[in-house]
């Protein structure tokens, strides 16, 4: 396989994929005066009082380790702003995001926007800023970006600049695998392998179980499997290719090799306490948790996972090792923002060169990348680096989004999930399932 640098591919899956979807000055804008009485009078107290605060809306603060490192950097460049971090959870994040910026008491400065789908239920609601002035006027060069922002524009209008751009790999307990006498797994396995592999590492004896693998309960634990060929995406309308990886997935519960995914859900077990127990082999994840494993292990938290590594994910027959899937996270200024300039401001440089080195020292993939930020991540403490695999796997070959852009993605999703969690619960078969995505799906994208 022809290696590359995390740089390089980053800059040419995303461009060859073909799918939908640094710091600088700013403008006083227009918009304003749309703001509101109470909105400048905000303004005004906080100028008395010499400080103003923009409120950023987030998820997990507690597990998350770049939040502050971030705001403490844009602080001390800018001793007269304060962040505050507003938590509105990860499981419904999305949901009620919309529901603040739909309602008359919303005052985010600047908003995470968590995925494509989540974007395009705000674009469509027409509750985010137009980036585009503010990125005219600081000169932001969106080639840092490597093709995505094209990705993302709607209308000719960019809402969002990505800083974080992940990607699935398979992480994995090393003293499992040496308990068991087992060869760690590697950065070339077919599907058909890693079943075996996830088998045999399996103990079935009650108060010592070992799960070979675990799927968290989101669709694309399962279903983003069926599109690493890059012949399918999520939004087809024809669900067929999903089938292998259902039937694999569902057999591996049925024999005990992965927790019950209804159980699961009633629990809501996070991903990143069942690896955490130390009973997990193998999961397949987004390079998220990497950074949040590192912080755990390092305060003490984690103490049965200790010994970690990753791989590239596994792959079909014929398909190149590295081909995985992309998640880009995002920052964006909702249109009635009381602070519009300094939201920009504190965007562009979390989403430039200065943020990106600042979340590749914590071990999380930024959006802007290059040979610096590369070897950052793999260089940050706690990131293993002796095991033939970990660092390799950072060198993947085709990115693929999740979910492309599309205005009808968040109609998509909806009947994906209901699909998903209908075929994992076994309330209904594979097929009947399948056939469930083609029928709504192919009337969504008719309309």
């Amino acid at each position: 396989m022809k290696k590359r640098t995390l740089s390089i591919v980053l800059a040419c899956a995303m461009a060859a994929a073909g799918l939908a979807g640094c710091s600088g000055g700013s403008k006083e804008t227009t918009a304003a005066s749309t703001e509101g009485t109470a909105a400048e009078t905000t303004k005004a107290s906080e100028a008395a009082g010499g400080q103003t605060t923009l409120k950023w809306s987030v998820w997990d603060i507690g597990s998350t380790t770049y939040y502050q490192p971030l705001i403490d950097a844009f602080e001390k460049a800018h001793p007269d702003v304060k962040i505050e971090m507003v938590d509105l959870g990860s499981t419904d994040y999305q949901t009620v995001l919309a529901t603040e910026l739909t309602g008359s008491g919303s005052d985010f400065d600047v908003v995470t926007v968590k995925d494509v789908p989540g974007y395009m239920t705000l674009v469509n609601k027409g509750v985010l800023e137009p980036l585009d002035s503010y990125i005219q006027s600081a000169g932001v060069d969106l080639a840092q970006y490597k093709g995505l922002t094209n990705q993302i524009t709607v209308d000719g209008k960019l809402y969002e600049l990505p800083f974080r751009n992940d990607f699935w790999v398979l992480f994995y307990n090393k003293d499992i695998f040496d308990k068991a006498g087992v060869a760690y797994p590697t950065n070339d396995m077919t599907f058909e392998q890693y079943d075996a592999l996830a088998r045999s590492l399996t103990v079935e004896t009650p108060g010592q179980e070992v799960y070979g693998s675990h799927y968290h309960t989101w669709r694309s634990a399962v279903q983003l499997f069926g599109v690493l060929d890059g012949k399918n995406t999520i939004l087809d309308g024809k669900y067929e290719f999903l089938k292998p990886y259902y039937e694999m997935v569902l057999n591996q519960q049925e024999d005990g090799v992965c927790q019950d995914y209804a159980t699961l859900k009633t629990s809501g077990l996070h991903y990143s306490g069942a690896f955490a127990q130390g009973n997990v082999a193998m999961m397949n994840m987004g390079t998220w948790f990497i950074s949040t494993i590192m912080d755990k292990i390092r305060t003490g938290e984690y103490t049965d996972c200790t010994n970690w590594g990753i791989v590239k994910y596994p792959h079909a027959d014929g398909v190149e090792p590295g081909s995985t899937l992309a998640t880009i996270t995002s920052l964006a200024i909702p249109a009635n923002a009381p602070h519009k300039d300094l939201a920009w401001e504190f965007i562009n440089f979390v989403s430039g060169k200065d943020g990106a080195e600042i979340l590749a020292s914590t071990g999380t993939i930024p959006a802007v990348m290059n040979s610096t930020v590369a070897d950052l991540v793999s260089s940050a403490e706690g990131f293993p680096k002796d095991d033939g695999t970990s660092v390799e796997a950072l060198n993947t070959s085709n990115l693929y989004l999740e979910m492309p852009v599309n205005p009808k993605s968040s109609e998509i999703e909806t009947v994906l999930n209901e699909a998903h969690d209908a075929i994992m619960t076994g309330s209904i078969s594979i097929d009947d399932g399948i056939a469930q995505m083609d029928e709504k799906v192919s009337a969504i994208l008719a309309k």
